[in-house]
């Protein structure tokens, strides 16, 4: 299992692929080479001992070698499409630990404890994002008020309906005030119905494959979640810790559109849904990803910790909370 020293010194690396890009193995290294038609060019070496993920977007060649010594290694691997879509993952370093898996499994569904924490930590950082803004306009301060008047409730609450309902309150009422002066609508995951909207949908897909990567090195069932409820296909235990991060995300949509970094005209209507220009794609794919690897040590320690406080059956208030 990985400690915080293998997270300090390994790194992560991210690899865009256009077209035409292969990965292998050569003297112990991991090669990135360009396909061309007088021959390969290789782009960049990389030793095993010092990646801990590797995240490719894109079109690649992996060979039999390479999967091997990643096996070897424990690095992760998540291929990705274009649009972010996992098509491969590999990080099987901790699998065996059939005795936290046993535990995900006879975890009662009426236990409400640890899906409070996670709310109620995703509530407290929307709040620190609020009042980062400094603003004292009026949906700023009823939104301010109404997630700290929550933050306490939130310990009592007993029917998982009305906790999904308080967190679903508190949602509208941050995004409408964090993003007013973007011209914010409503929030419609997947629905590409503005730019706002498909930048964040970009950024969440980034999280959730990031955190998927850290879940998978302590052998957890990604697909049992405690807060998010069993879905076909759908992996509810990542849904569960991307969210005290999501302000990660949000802040840096935000500071991206108001730095021009980001802007309507990145995207192109399709259909009547918004697209990310092909050409614009990795420049919000670095800084998304770059907002993640800068907080790699706490984003680790936050799911390690989760991770002994689950095995240990720990009440809710001994869980550790990301404190953005």
């Amino acid at each position: 299992m990985f400690t915080n020293k293998d997270i300090e010194y390994k790194s992560i690396f991210v690899i865009n692929c256009i077209e035409n890009r292969a990965l292998r193995v050569s003297n112990g290294e991991l090669l990135l080479e360009e396909l061309r038609e007088g021959g390969k060019k290789t782009l960049t070496k990389l030793p095993f001992q010092k990646i801990l993920a590797l995240f490719v977007i894109g079109h690649i060649t992996i060979t039999t070698p390479l999967v091997e010594k990643c096996k070897k290694y424990n690095v992760a691997i998540c291929v990705m499409k274009m649009n972010l879509r996992p098509v491969f993952f590999l990080s099987d370093s901790a699998e065996a630990n059939y005795l936290l898996r046993q535990r995900q499994y006879e975890l009662d569904n009426n236990d409400l404890s640890i899906a409070r924490f996670l709310v109620k930590n995703k509530v407290m950082n929307q709040c620190k994002l609020l009042s980062n803004t400094r603003k004292k306009d009026e949906l700023t301060i009823g939104a301010l008020q109404y997630g700290n008047s929550i933050v306490d409730q939130i310990n009592s609450v007993k029917n998982y309906e009305f906790l999904m309902g308080i967190e679903g309150n508190m949602a509208k009422k941050f995004f409408k005030a964090y993003f007013q002066e973007m011209g914010w609508q409503t929030r419609a995951p997947r629905v590409k119905c503005d730019a706002i909207n498909t930048t964040l949908d970009i950024g969440y897909t980034i999280l959730f494959n990031y955190i998927e990567a850290n879940v998978r090195m302590f052998g957890f069932d990604p697909y049992i979640g405690v807060y998010h409820r069993l879905w076909f296909k759908r992996k509810s235990l990542i849904c569960d810790l991307m969210e005290p991060f999501r302000c990660v995300i949000e802040c840096r949509v935000r500071k991206s559109y108001n730095q021009g970094q980001f802007k309507e005209s990145d995207f192109e209507v399709r259909k009547g849904e918004y697209h990310l220009k092909y050409d614009k794609s990795g420049e919000y794919y670095r800084l998304f990803y770059t907002e993640l690897i800068d907080r790699k040590k706490e984003i680790f320690g936050f799911i390690r910790s989760y991770y002994r406080c689950f095995m240990s059956g720990k009440k809710e208030m001994d869980y550790s909370y990301y404190n953005y």
